[in-house]
Order: C-alpha cells, then sequence, then structure tokens
C-alpha cells in the first residue's frame, strides 16, 4: 500500500469501474464497488449494459494493459473461447475505412502479437474481469444497490463517501471514503451534484451523428469463411457500415449500422439487404446460410460526449470520473473500453505520483490526452459528413484530408498499414503518422499507384483503338 487513504469506492461495475477499482486497491486499504445490478457468477447480458448484446472488440493497446494489470489475463480469454486474430496473416482480415480497403494477403513480419485483435463478447470480458478483481483481498463488490447521494465535508471541499441502498430491501447504508470514482456511465449524476455544491457543471463537447446499429448473433458453418473480421466503415457519401466477427463458442456476431437518419432494419433480411451494396458477395452468402441465435438487438448513440472536466476551474478533492461518465464514443470505432483501460493506466501514474490535494485535478488534466486523441481520431471520420453536428476545426480537416492520404497507401503497402493499425489501436499516437521517413513512404506508394493506374489506362486505350 501506498498510503494514499484507507478506503476507495467505485460507483459502477463498468469495465471502467472494475478497471479502476484494480488500480485503486494497490493504494487504499479496502476499495468497494458498488453497482445497481445483481451480478451472477456466469457471463451473461445485464440490464446495466444494454450494449451488451452488441458486438465489443478490444484494441491492442486495451488488451497490453488488461494484461498488465490480471497477468495471464488474455491467454485465459482465449483458453475460454474468446477468438483473436494475433498471428499477422491478413487475409484473415476484411478491412475497409473511408472507401479503402486494406491489403489483404502477406503477413506482418515482426511482432504481429503487439497487433492482436481480442474478440470476446462483454459479458465474458466483463465477468473474466470480476473473476480476477474478486480475487484481489481487499476488493469487495457490492452488487444490487443504488447510488442516491454523494457526501462531502461541510465546507464542500472534499468528497467524504456515498450513501447507497439495497435494491431489495431499501436498507440504506452510507459509505464513507477517501476517494469517490465515478463509473456510472453516460448517465452519471456527478456534474448534478458538483452544481450542488456550487462548483457548477463541466462544460460539454458534443459530436452529433445519431449512430443507430442493429445486431444478430449467428452460428456459420466452420470454414465458410477464412475471414476472421470484417470491418466495413463508413465512406464518403455513405454514412453506413457493417461487421461481422468470430466470437466465442464458434458463434459471430453481424451488425450494420448508420449514422445520420440512416436507420438498418431489425430483422436479418433487412440487415443483409442494408449492408448488400458495400458488403463482398462471399460474405453475404456465409451471412445468409447462417443459422440465427436469438433476437436481433438495437441501440442508439445520440452523440459522442465528451464532459470537460480537465477545464473546470475547481474540483472537490477526492471525486475522480472514468468510463463513459467522462467521453462516451461513436460505437462504430470500438475505442470505449480501451480509453477506459487508458484512464485507468493514468490514474496508476498519479497515484504512484503521490496522493495530496491535487489528486483530481492532476487526473483529469492527464486523463484527457488519451481521450483527446481518440476524440480526435473519430471526430475526423464522423465530420466528413455533412448531417453530423459538431466543431470542424482546422486540424479536423486536415486530419481528415491526410488520413484519406494514408488510407490510399494501405491499399497496397504493408508497411503503412502496420503503421496505422498501431495508430488505430491506440498503441501509438497519431503524430507517429507525420514522422519524415513515414511521409516520403506514403508519398512514394501513392505516386507508384499513380503511375500504375496512368499505365493500365493507357494500354486499355491502346487495346480499344486496336
Amino acid at each position: 500500500m501506498a498510503g494514499h487513504g484507507e478506503r476507495a469506492v467505485v460507483l459502477g461495475a463498468s469495465m471502467g469501474g472494475l478497471l479502476a477499482a484494480r488500480v485503486l486497491a494497490d493504494f487504499f486499504d479496502t476499495v468497494t464497488v458498488v453497482e445497481r445490478d445483481v451480478l451472477t457468477d456466469a457471463p451473461v447480458v445485464r440490464r446495466g449494459v444494454p450494449q451488451g448484446r452488441h458486438l465489443h472488440v478490444l484494441l491492442a493497446r486495451g488488451a497490453q494493459i488488461l494484461d498488465e494489470f490480471f497477468p495471464g489475463f488474455l491467454k485465459e480469454l482465449v483458453a475460454d473461447g474468446a477468438p483473436v486474430w494475433d498471428d499477422g496473416e491478413l487475409s484473415k482480415l476484411y478491412l475497409s475505412f473511408g472507401g479503402h480497403d486494406v491489403l489483404r494477403s502477406g503477413k506482418i513480419a515482426k511482432e504481429p502479437t503487439a497487433l492482436a485483435v481480442h474478440m470476446p463478447s462483454r459479458p465474458l470480458l466483463e465477468w473474466h474481469v470480476r473473476q480476477r478483481l474478486q480475487a484481489i483481498g481487499n476488493v469487495t463488490i457490492l452488487n444490487g444497490h443504488d447510488v442516491t447521494q454523494l457526501a462531502s465535508t461541510p465546507d464542500r471541499r472534499r468528497v467524504t463517501g456515498v450513501r447507497v441502498v439495497n435494491r431489495d430491501d431499501g436498507a440504506e447504508r452510507e459509505l464513507t471514503a477517501d476517494v469517490v470514482m465515478d463509473a456510472m456511465g453516460r448517465g452519471a449524476h456527478t456534474p448534478a451534484f458538483l452544481e450542488s455544491l456550487g462548483y457548477g457543471r463541466p462544460v460539454e463537447d458534443h459530436i452529433v451523428m445519431h449512430t443507430n446499429y442493429v445486431s444478430q448473433l449467428l452460428r456459420i458453418p466452420r470454414g465458410t469463411l477464412r475471414e476472421m473480421v470484417v470491418d466495413i466503415g463508413p465512406a464518403p457519401d455513405r454514412p453506413t457500415g457493417m461487421f461481422l466477427t468470430g466470437y466465442e463458442n464458434d458463434t459471430w456476431m453481424f451488425t450494420v449500422f448508420g449514422m445520420v437518419g440512416q436507420q438498418p432494419s431489425r430483422d436479418l433480411a433487412g440487415m443483409l439487404s442494408f449492408a448488400q451494396e458495400y458488403c463482398p458477395a462471399h460474405i453475404i452468402a456465409a451471412i445468409q446460410a447462417a443459422e440465427p441465435i436469438g433476437e436481433v438487438a438495437h441501440h442508439h448513440m445520440p452523440s459522442s460526449q465528451w464532459r470537460r472536466y480537465d477545464k473546470m476551474p475547481q474540483l472537490p478533492d477526492g471525486l475522480l470520473v472514468c468510463g463513459d461518465a467522462i467521453c462516451s464514443f461513436n460505437p462504430i470505432y470500438g475505442q470505449g473500453m480501451t480509453v477506459a483501460a487508458l484512464e485507468a493506466a493514468t490514474l496508476q501514474k498519479c497515484l504512484r505520483g503521490g496522493g495530496g490535494t491535487d489528486l483530481s485535478r492532476r487526473y483529469f488534466r492527464a486523463s484527457a490526452k488519451p481521450i483527446g486523441v481518440a476524440w480526435q481520431m473519430a471526430a475526423s471520420s464522423d465530420l466528413t459528413f455533412p448531417g453530423v453536428a459538431g466543431r470542424r476545426s482546422i486540424w479536423v480537416r486536415v486530419a481528415a484530408r491526410f488520413l484519406d492520404w494514408a488510407l490510399t497507401a494501405c491499399e497496397s503497402d504493408v508497411v503503412v498499414a502496420v503503421r496505422f493499425f498501431k495508430v488505430n489501436g491506440l498503441i501509438y499516437s497519431p503524430i507517429r503518422l507525420l514522422h519524415p521517413a513515414f511521409l516520403c513512404r506514403v508519398a512514394a506508394v501513392n505516386l507508384l499507384r499513380r503511375r500504375r493506374d496512368r499505365q493500365t489506362q493507357l494500354a486499355e486505350m491502346v487495346n480499344r483503338a486496336s
């Protein structure tokens, strides 16, 4: 123990809350996680995570952090049936971003496991994290309880705990704490609590894209598809796309999505029709031959939302926020869980740097950096569509143009594709795309492509003339 205090309380057993609890357990005598759902000893979809019936992908950096927090975690996940792409074989991926089909032949020669993509269902992933967390002696998960009110000192300068109510018998209790971490998602009440204490609410950034996505679990016969991951993102003049990935127990998750008024049908036939225009025929055929499992699930995300606690002039000591309670992203980019893991890693660094009355300020300012990277990456794509509302800064416009240039090179060059994978997986900062050597390579690849295209056009003209 590093002596930061006796008690920490985490509100919400979301992925962000669970990972924050893992970090806090190294610095506080006791950590209590309060969760409104009754948690079962099995990986099942729970009411508090309605998106749990949809696709979740653990980006490369998020997977690395989980394995650092819980050594051997990824091997356990794979052993329990979660598929993983970790051999570097590009033919197992069908990736299309911004209308560019990423190179589909060859193999990543150096450290393919560093770019591994894990594809557990949300219930399986969350269950494994809970199991590992509950094995830590000073962590308790108090499930089946509502959070009713945060408590503070009379001068309102420090948060001192939280009042909770048992959902079963209505019994109330107060949990005192040196630190309270709010991980209660997009609907968290921390802004209202801060306003009641006289601090005001955090400013909020929004990108209003109105994403609708529909998912169907499938059973596809083994050997039908070589691909493990199909990810077709939105493209110019097409704010729609789809995913198809392997899941545990020989199942697959098929998801279609639309933004700015594009609404997929809520049945498998309608989903296939929605994807037919841009999805390869052999993948459509595999889905048509598949056996649907359970009902179609639908979810609507009105906007990406970032509560800027890092910009607040003052905050009470002892109050922290993580996960969707700070920032919730357009789900089509799969950033949420990995950003939550990055926030937990940031919290760990802040606690190692010392406690004191400035922990909240240091944490919020430091966590704004990884959040900002993911936010700008998503914004550069979302804001290319006129119907999406949000601030179109010069940086966003320039980033969108440069990304299109880099993705053109990804169609034929494995080195460029690997660098893009590392940025997209939040391993590398997007700044790494601006390295002079990388810029030269992208330029050379695109120049060679244009020369080949011109030669092909000339050959076709000669053939027609003859």
